[in-house]
């Protein structure tokens, strides 16, 4: 049973939504219920049916551990003259299940939802590092990581904004918006996935398999068009989920075609992925290479920053040919991007906010992000 992507999963969830609803308007245990309906949907995602699956959720429950295990140590360690081996060995511990399911074939070591179990295991180490997070109680890390709402297509929470949400108390205003926002998102993730996703793979997406250019072309905006719908309504599921229990995830998209530029566009689009590499792979790297004096000129770091990040973002997809181009693609689009707005930073036309270039901004930039996703389905190479 896969998560969001059928109607049995929704029936079943029933039995997590309706309990949390009303726990949350008797304010009483709606923390142990989160733990409750974490393991009890998680559970049924493995074992229904007799699907064989059922060592990937002792496999699941194991990293968890393994990783709370890990970051309990780094948290003692890091006091103590040995802080940066320690994080750079609590680093690869939390790395090496993801990268073991990238490298080696087959799907032994990987469950749903590895990927995004790693992005948030490592936002722990980091703030343990930069010295924000100071305690890890057992129930809220297995949450952080473990939520059944979002492990298996985000969005990327961080522990200590999931922590904010994890310990507060709601009044009986914020248990009803809570509701009414969940029930709109799942209302809409049902909207963009089931009806207009599935419309416009069936009646255009599948109907412009030929190799001809025009054929490509259509396939191109076709896939664009699909890819948003169906994913956004995957995350609009999500976080309708974690509504219920009192979890606001961030939200992953936010009108992604109307950017301006491709700096923009990341704003905009998988927001909790594209700020997860900004934050721990973008600025880092910059803020080392300015502290360390790597390069002699002052943009250098920035530029190769953006290659740096979105070809581990490529990477971080698959290891295909297509993945790996599509990240170095973006890459360089954020260098030009970035290059041009230094360049040209006092053109009058270029910064103009007149509706002709605000409309061909948009335009050329749809049309950028549009061959990205055609290089991303694969269909060129």
């Amino acid at each position: 049973m896969t998560p969001y992507a059928d109607f049995l999963y929704f029936g079943v969830s029933l039995y997590a939504l309706l309990p949390a609803a009303l726990l949350g308007w008797l304010k009483r245990f709606t923390r142990i219920w989160l733990v409750f309906a974490t393991l009890g949907m998680l559970a049924v995602q493995y074992w229904q049916g007799g699907s064989g699956l059922e060592n990937k959720f002792w496999l699941m429950l194991g990293y968890a551990t393994l990783q709370w295990l890990n970051a309990r140590l780094f948290l003692k360690l890091r006091a103590q003259k040995v802080r940066r081996p320690a994080f750079y060995f609590a680093l690869l511990v939390a790395l090496l299940p993801l990268l073991a399911g990238k490298f080696f074939p087959g799907d032994t070591l990987v469950f749903v939802g590895l990927s995004y179990i790693t992005f948030r295991s490592l936002d722990v180490l980091f703030g343990i590092q930069d010295g924000g997070i100071q305690a890890l109680p057992l129930a809220q890390y297995s949450q952080f990581l473990l939520f059944f709402a979002t492990i298996s297509s985000g969005p990327i929470d961080r522990f200590q904004r999931f922590g904010q949400d994890w310990r507060r108390e709601r009044t009986s205003a914020e248990w009803l918006r809570d509701i009414d926002g969940g029930i709109q998102r799942i209302f809409t993730g049902f909207l963009y996935k089931f009806i207009l996703a599935a419309l416009i793979k069936q009646y255009w997406l599948d109907a412009v398999s030929g190799a001809e250019l025009g054929q490509t072309i259509a396939y191109m905006y076709a896939y664009t068009f699909y890819l948003f719908f169906d994913f956004a309504g995957y995350s609009a599921f999500a976080v309708g989920f974690a509504y219920f229990f009192g979890i606001h995830p961030p939200e992953n998209f936010r009108r992604p075609f109307a950017a301006r530029d491709l700096r923009d566009f990341w704003n905009r689009w998988h927001i909790s992925l594209s700020f997860w590499f900004r934050d721990f792979v973008y600025n880092r790297f910059v803020f080392a290479s300015v502290k360390g004096k790597w390069f002699k000129n002052r943009f250098t770091a920035a530029y190769l920053g953006y290659f740096l990040s979105m070809g581990l973002m490529g990477v971080w997809h698959g290891l295909a040919a297509h993945y790996i181009v599509y990240g170095l693609y973006h890459g360089a689009l954020l260098f030009l991007t970035d290059w041009l707005n230094r360049r040209y930073r006092n053109n009058r036309l270029l910064n103009s906010d007149s509706l002709f270039w605000r409309g061909a901004s948009i335009f050329l930039t749809f049309h950028l992000v549009s061959f990205g996703f055609l290089i991303f389905s694969g269909r060129l190479f």
